[in-house]
């Protein structure tokens, strides 16, 4: 009811044995807990946050303003409300190696299933966008190294995400991937292919679980979930497709509405209140108080 029914152990465990299956994983993104509600009723394989999203939620560009401990509440209140396996953008890490190992303690504490950390530099942008700058090698390393040493749950799933195809090239953005595979990531993010061939260069040449990102108005074509898997991908995010949803819808309502000067046309646009209450499990909440829902919709 407040919580979701499995335990962060066992989200975790259950997105390690779906990663090895073979299966591409749909997991789109959730800037709000409700929104990720929502994903797991309609059966997808899991939740991703966005920093993205949760920078523009809180009407910040994507370039490094949110703070750990607005993504850390915003990720926990996500978490716990479905029982679907969470991933969360780390961005950088909120810092070098110590700042890393920090927000990978915290993420685990409150029952995120796995993070990625990016290989630029604090104050990042969004991955496609140009003239982006990376760290050294090394120091991603680094983090990846502390990230991986101080988790206690084995299943918390750490990726990395490399930067570095739009900036140093394909080959390079490879290398740094091996170098981080080497210093313990699960998973490697390549942000912003392009290319079926970029992918499958990717795909030859790494051996553990490959993330793709599906955002829209990138640089990255939007592949299907078949082309995806004929990749040899393992999992594809949808960073910002709930959010561009909602504010769209949000903002040709509200048009009609200031135009109009009445919402009534509006209406059959709008998610039910009947269906809202489903959504926020209302009745079962009766079973500690008869007062709490005692009417009829």
């Amino acid at each position: 009811m407040l919580f979701a029914n499995k335990t962060a152990a066992e989200k975790r465990i259950e997105l390690r044995n779906a990663i090895s299956n073979g299966k591409l994983l749909m997991m789109p993104g959730a800037h709000s807990p409700i929104i990720a509600r929502i994903i797991e009723e309609l059966g997808f394989d899991g939740i991703y946050i966005s920093g993205a999203a949760l920078s523009a939620e809180l009407a910040l560009p994507d370039i490094g303003l949110t703070s750990l401990s607005e993504v850390t509440q915003r990720g926990r209140q996500i978490a716990r409300v479905s029982d679907l396996p969470a991933i969360i953008d780390a961005d950088t890490g909120f810092g070098e190696a110590l700042n890393v190992a920090r927000t990978v303690q915290e993420f685990e504490e409150l029952g995120l299933s796995g993070c990625h950390i990016e290989d630029q530099i604090t104050n990042k942008r969004c991955g496609h966008l140009d003239n982006k700058i990376l760290v050294e090698p090394e120091i991603m390393v680094q983090k990846i190294k502390a990230a991986v040493e101080v988790k206690k749950d084995q299943n918390f799933m750490i990726m990395a995400r490399t930067d570095a195809k739009g900036v140093e090239g394909l080959t390079a953005s490879i290398d740094r991937a091996k170098a981080y595979v080497d210093a313990g990531a699960d998973a490697i993010f390549p942000e912003a292919l392009a290319e079926p061939k970029e992918y499958e260069k990717f795909r030859a040449e790494i051996k553990v679980p490959l993330l793709a990102n599906m955002t829209e108005f990138g640089k990255t074509p939007l592949y299907s979930k078949k082309q995806l898997q004929e990749f040899g991908y393992n999992i594809a995010i949808y960073p910002v497709t709930s959010l561009r949803l909602a504010n769209k819808a949000v903002e040709d309502g509200l048009k009609q509405l200031k135009d109009e000067g009445t919402n009534a046309p509006i209406v059959d646009l709008m998610q039910t209140r009947k269906r809202l209450y489903k959504l926020l499990h209302y009745e079962d909440y009766n079973k500690f108080d008869q007062n709490l829902y005692n009417f009829k919709l």
